[in-house]
């Protein structure tokens, strides 16, 4: 027990990692809820249907094929890059431990 070690030399966390562990779950977590609140607050999409063909004249322009506003998609955006924040800071803590 303690072979690798010297006398005194102990494993402690540099300020640094405190802080970045500290620092990177908060930056995660707050983009996650800013993406809700983004999402959440523009779910007002309306969708129209209709049977006719637009004039021949005119260019039609979609809305890429989503039933999701423009200010939804972001929100669900900032939320999944927030996710993935906190999926890699948790993979890298419990890879630390080992």
């Amino acid at each position: 027990m303690g072979d690798n070690n010297t006398l005194g030399e102990h494993n402690t966390p540099q300020p640094a990692r405190k802080l970045t562990a500290v620092v990177v779950p908060l930056l995660g977590l707050v983009a996650v809820l800013v993406g809700v609140v983004v999402a959440w607050t523009s779910l007002n999409a309306e969708v129209g249907w209709f049977a006719y063909a637009p004039l021949s004249n005119e260019v039609f322009v979609g809305n890429n094929g989503s039933f999701l506003s423009k200010e939804t998609q972001l929100g669900v955006a900032i939320s999944v890059v927030g996710l993935i924040v906190l999926a890699f800071w948790a993979g890298l803590a419990v890879g630390r431990r080992r």
